[in-house]
Formats: structure tokens, C-alpha cells, sequence
């Protein structure tokens, strides 16, 4: 080897060592300087998957922010008393005298099978898994001592009723199915008596301790953390805990993190975190990002949601496509059976948003935004409230054509030389209006064998579809493919 080349080598390793040791202190600043692992904004589409002690009631009144998970707090937790329905439902089906920790020995989940879901999951075509590890009840689903001893009873599932380490069983089937693996944990717990008397003591003796064994024992790819909102980044003491997990964990180089790390922190600090948007009408690009929502109104199984209550296959597709073409990802959520089921209509979801992404995938995964993110039809475009909570945003509605506004007719993605366009539906002729590509350009759909063209009309790049029969479109939503 030449000097010259071994002094260059020397110098690049040089350089990776110390990108690789660097340490980051217990501050935003620094956190942020880290950034987010590439592979998380590339995989586009993950799955959430609400399941505990409140897959038992598996109730809530359905509307907008009708959580069944949020059960027990609906129960025992609202200062202004019970909610009437929620009490008149439990009483009815329990017992008035039968608390909710006892519903824990109806969590059987006697049918589980981590597999049967690996692959439900990996035929849906999404690249991750968040698991809630532990919601606001407190629950465990790993074999956790913090959990059981701060509540004074067996709270946890591998003491529990399941009998079963039911976070590890699926964490190694997802892993297996080529999938990576990661978790949702709630800060603060409703009614755990350490919190109730010392929060600071909780997060000491409970919390942390809590969080970094199921960091260190299972190794989570994503991090969702939630239940910050009562207390400050400070008084969680979070960006110690964060800088633990950037600088000594066993996942310091590979995992993301949400968020929500106090009251102070949501929609901040995109160095060391993405933003998280619920029910909400997302983020535009320049950010990361990822909108969560369930397939229905709820996140945990619901007992009361019916057909018309979940979202259709298309529309959950094309959501996936508006969230793509911003640059955010989608965690879509399912909600298990306490006996360890995924509902049918959950898994039929699932299942056709894969074949979707089986002819399309190539327009949504390791895409970036496009100089433009959607192309509007002629009229006024209509003013878009922006929320990232419970907004009433539907891109299903926004494709429709309308006689007082303007409708959404394109979306965009990209990748080396590459744009893609999807389009909601057949039009028998694409006007991609100001662009103008290369005039050795190549146009195709993706899965269509028929050969289609394009020219340019002054400003804007034409493609004929007219010759196109019913059969040759592989799916209603289509991609164009323009090399």
C-alpha cells in the first residue's frame, strides 16, 4: 500500500472512531447534534400494536379519542367522577365491586401466536413494530420486578395470568421475520402508589430503573415514549435518560426516539427526536416525522367499534401515500383480543395495504419529498387546519372533486433519478404541471406490462393514458414511474 494511501485510511478510520465515541452530555443541545438513524425515515410504514389489561373490557364509546385502552382511567381516574357509560358497562359485565386489576385474570392470552402475527405484519408490507411494552395502567408485558413490587401485586405478564414474556416472544418472531422491533413505554402510570405519593421517587425507584431494563434486555430499534404531560423534561429527568441511551445502551447507534419527554417537548428538538403527530393532519417536509392512528377510532381493541368504524382499505393506503409524499411516516395501529387474537378485519386491512405495496412499494419506501408534495386540480385550494392532534384532516375527502374548491389529482416521491407519481385514480390524461424532464425520459407504470409516453406542453409534461383498458391499471391508486 502507497504512504499516501495508508495515511488516508488512517485518517478516515481515525475519524469514524471518533464519530463513534463521541459522548453526548444530558442537554438538548448536545442530544440533538446526534440526529436520527437514517434506516427510520427510509422504512416509511411501521405497525403499532395496543395490547393489555384493557384488552379484556375492550371498551369505550366510539367518537373521536375513544381509547379502550384509557378504560381504567375512565373508571377510577376523572376528577369529576366516573364516566357514566364506562362505570354502567363495568358494573353490568363485572360487578360494582370488582376493580380493574382484577380484570388481569381474564388476560389470558391463551391464543397467542408471535408468528401468526410476524407474518400478518410482514405481509403488510411495513419494515417496523411498536409494541406497548407499558401503557398508563402500569402493566408489564416483559418479565419486570419494578412493575409488581411498586404495585404490591403481580403486575406483569410473565407473573401474571399469561404466564408468558409476551413482549419477548414477539420481539423475537418480528426479528425473525426480518422486521425491526420497538417499543411504546408511558412514562407515568395512573394509579401506581409510588407515583401517587412521590413522583420523583417513582421516577427514580420505578421509571428509570424500569426503562432501561427493557432497553437493556430487548434492545428496541424505535422508542415511543408517552405520558409525559404531567411533568417537565427536567423533573422527568429525561435528557439523563436520553443521554444514557445515546452514550451506553446496547442500542445507542440504531434507536429512535419520539418526542414526548416532558410537557415542553412535543414538536421540538428534531436533532435527537421525530415528531409525533396522533389523529392529526401531519407535518410538512424539512421535518422527521410519523402519524400514528389505529385502523379504527381506537387504539386498544374497542368491543364496540363496528364495520362502518373502520377505516377502509383505500383510504388507509392513500393516507400512507399523502403521509409518504410530506416525508413522515405512517405507525398504523392494531388492537389485540385479550385471548391474543388480531381481529380479521384488522389482519384483511393489513394484508391488502401489502398488496398494494407489493406493485407500489418501489414509490414509498427510501423516497424523499419531491420539489412539490401534491399537485392541485384548478379552483381554490382549501385552507388546511394544521393539528397535530385530533384534527379533523381526511385525504380522502381532499381527492374528491368538488364544485367549491380545488381536489388533490397527483402526489410525488423521489429517488436518484427517479419521480414518481400516484395517482388517486384513472384520468385518461397526467398533467404534471411546471416540469420539465430530461427528452431521454422514460415513462411506466409500475405493474403495467402496456407501454404508455409523455411529452412536453410548454411548461408542463403531458402522459397519455387513453389507451388504457379497465385491466391494465395492477390497482386503482397507480404510480407513474417517470426515469
Amino acid at each position: 500500500m502507497k504512504p499516501s494511501l495508508i495515511y488516508l485510511f488512517a485518517l478516515l478510520f481515525g475519524a469514524s472512531t471518533v464519530i463513534g465515541q463521541k459522548k453526548y452530555t444530558a442537554d438538548w443541545a448536545s442530544l440533538e447534534t446526534r440526529g436520527i438513524p437514517a434506516w427510520f425515515n427510509q422504512s416509511k410504514f411501521g405497525i403499532f400494536i395496543h395490547w393489555g389489561v384493557y384488552a379484556v373490557p375492550s371498551y369505550a364509546p366510539v367518537g373521536p379519542g375513544g381509547y379502550s385502552e384509557w378504560y381504567w382511567y375512565q373508571l377510577d381516574g376523572r376528577t369529576d367522577g366516573p364516566h357514566d357509560a364506562t362505570r354502567e358497562f363495568h358494573d353490568k359485565n363485572y360487578g360494582k365491586d370488582v376493580p380493574y386489576q382484577d380484570l388481569e385474570k381474564q388476560f389470558t392470552a391463551a391464543l397467542f401466536n408471535p408468528d401468526q402475527w410476524a407474518d400478518i405484519i410482514r405481509r403488510s408490507g411495513a419494515k417496523y413494530v411498536v409494541l406497548t411494552s407499558k401503557h398508563h395502567e402500569g402493566y408489564a408485558m416483559w418479565d419486570n420486578k419494578q412493575a409488581s413490587e411498586s404495585y404490591g401485586r403481580t403486575w406483569n405478564a410473565k407473573d401474571g395470568t399469561p404466564k408468558r414474556d409476551l413482549l419477548g416472544d414477539l420481539t423475537n418472531s418480528v426479528r425473525k421475520a426480518g422486521l425491526k422491533m420497538g417499543y411504546y413505554y408511558s412514562l407515568y402510570e395512573w394509579f401506581n402508589p409510588i407515583w401517587k405519593k412521590d413522583k420523583q421517587q417513582y421516577i427514580n425507584q420505578v421509571m428509570v430503573p424500569e426503562f432501561k431494563d427493557l432497553v437493556t434486555k430487548y434492545k428496541p430499534s424505535v422508542i415511543f415514549s408517552d405520558g409525559e404531560w404531567d411533568l417537565s423534561d427536567t423533573a422527568w429527568h429525561s435528557t439523563s435518560l436520553l443521554a444514557w441511551l445515546f452514550n451506553e445502551s446496547p442500542v445507542k447507534d440504531e434507536v429512535v426516539v419520539d418526542d414526548r419527554w416532558g410537557s415542553n417537548t412535543r414538536g421540538k428538538h428534531n436533532g435527537a427526536t421525530y415528531l409525533t403527530s396522533e389523529y392529526g393532519s401531519g407535518m410538512q417536509p424539512g421535518v422527521i416525522w410519523e402519524e400514528n392512528q389505529g385502523i379504527g377510532q381506537s387504539y386498544g381493541y374497542n368491543r364496540m367499534e363496528n364495520v362502518d368504524d373502520y377505516k377502509k382499505s383505500a383510504d388507509l393506503t392513500l393516507m400512507l401515500v399523502d403521509i409518504v409524499s410530506r416525508g413522515g411516516n405512517l405507525l398504523l395501529d392494531i388492537g389485540p383480543t385479550a385471548d391474543g387474537r388480531i381481529p380479521v378485519i384488522m389482519q384483511q386491512r393489513l394484508i391488502d395495504i401489502g398488496a398494494w405495496l407489493d406493485v407500489n412499494g418501489e414509490a414509498i419506501f427510501d423516497t424523499k419529498t419531491w420539489k412539490e408534495t401534491r399537485q392541485w386540480s384548478e379552483g381554490k385550494v382549501p385552507e388546511l387546519k394544521e393539528s397535530n392532534f385530533m384534527s379533523d384532516y381526511s385525504i380522502s375527502n381532499l381527492i374528491k372533486p368538488a364544485k367549491d374548491r380545488a381536489h388533490v389529482e397527483l402526489f410525488f416521491t423521489q429517488k436518484e433519478n427517479v419521480l414518481y407519481t400516484i395517482v388517486p385514480g384513472y384520468v385518461p390524461q397526467v398533467k404534471i404541471k411546471d416540469y420539465m424532464p430530461s427528452k431521454k425520459v422514460g415513462v411506466s407504470i409500475l405493474g403495467c406490462k402496456k407501454k404508455i409516453s409523455g411529452k412536453q406542453v410548454g411548461k408542463d409534461f403531458v402522459i397519455d393514458l387513453s389507451g388504457l383498458t379497465p385491466g391494465d391499471l395492477p390497482t386503482s391508486l397507480f404510480t407513474i414511474r417517470i426515469k
